[in-house]
């Protein structure tokens, strides 16, 4: 990887571990779907010029239908169970849970009979499922399940994301179907906004929310096409196992959150277990 990738890489590492913070700060005065609505807004609106000035914008609305799933799987669905589960959780946990995307991606696309998954791959399964109970068995109380399920939708919605990119939308530029996305997902939440709107927000939760829309979305999704640019798609998704190390760091060092037992033993299962369950290896 070059000077520039590394660069790249770490920028978007730091960045994509910020949001479970941030969104553990907003949450604390600002209904979740408000702060995903925020963020949606935020997002599309800082995208929209660069989208339209590169014409990558009409080739993903002629794509309505995938768009649309894609929408509702990618970013309503996970950014509200998220917003939902992290008045629940502490940021720290929830970043660490959500590690398990790779894991329901590999069983998407299984089951969907683009890979087959060899001994090694099912067994990286076990062992960072095994990797997600240990979490769930030490950290979280019994009545905070709810938070658990909100989750693992949002990780089976991540899961699913990328592939109806990779079947329903293949060719269309990624910015393209980033930024439409983003403005579907605000004109999906913008009815139930106002109903939920704060009638007080301190700095610090608008600070959070303006914090995932402009670096958290727009910069980051910037930083992440110039990466994939870089060091190629399959090496960029490496990522993936960086980010929740950053959201344990700063929810430790920031929001004084515990260092729990339950993370010091399934978060490594977790992330072997991911990285066993998406390796290309055929045994």
């Amino acid at each position: 990887m070059s000077s520039r990738g590394w660069a790249l890489f770490i920028a978007l590492g730091i960045i994509w571990g910020m949001p479970y913070l941030l969104i553990r700060i907003a949450v604390a005065e600002v209904d979740p779907l408000v702060v995903a609505f925020g963020r949606t807004l935020i997002g599309s609106l800082l995208l929209l010029p660069v989208a339209a000035y590169r014409r990558q914008l009409a080739p993903a609305f002629t794509r309505f239908g995938p768009l649309l799933a894609f929408t509702l799987v990618e970013i309503n669905g996970p950014w509200l169970a998220i917003g939902y589960a992290e008045t629940r959780l502490n940021s720290s946990t929830t970043g660490l849970l959500v590690a398990m995307v790779p894991l329901f991606a590999a069983i998407v696309v299984s089951v969907l009979g683009h890979e087959r998954l060899p001994p090694r791959r099912v067994t990286g399964l076990a062992i960072g499922f095994a990797g997600v109970a240990t979490l769930a068995g030490l950290d979280i109380h019994f009545d905070d399940y709810g938070a658990l399920a909100a989750l693992t939708l949002a990780a089976i919605g991540y899961g699913i994301g990328p592939v109806i990119v990779d079947r329903k939308l293949r060719g269309v530029p990624p910015l393209g179907v980033i930024t439409a996305s983003l403005i579907l997902a605000t004109v999906i939440y913008a009815p139930f906004a106002p109903m939920l709107w704060p009638a007080h927000v301190s700095s610090g939760a608008a600070w959070s929310v303006a914090g995932l829309g402009v670096i958290c979305t727009a910069t980051a999704f910037v930083i992440f096409f110039a990466l994939i640019a870089d060091v190629g798609p399959a090496r960029a998704t490496v990522i993936a196992y960086v980010n929740p190390v950053v959201a344990m760091i700063l929810g430790v060092l920031l929001l004084s959150e515990p260092l729990t037992l339950g993370m010091a033993i399934g978060f490594p299962l977790v992330i072997v277990g991911s990285i066993l369950a998406t390796s290309r290896g055929g045994k």
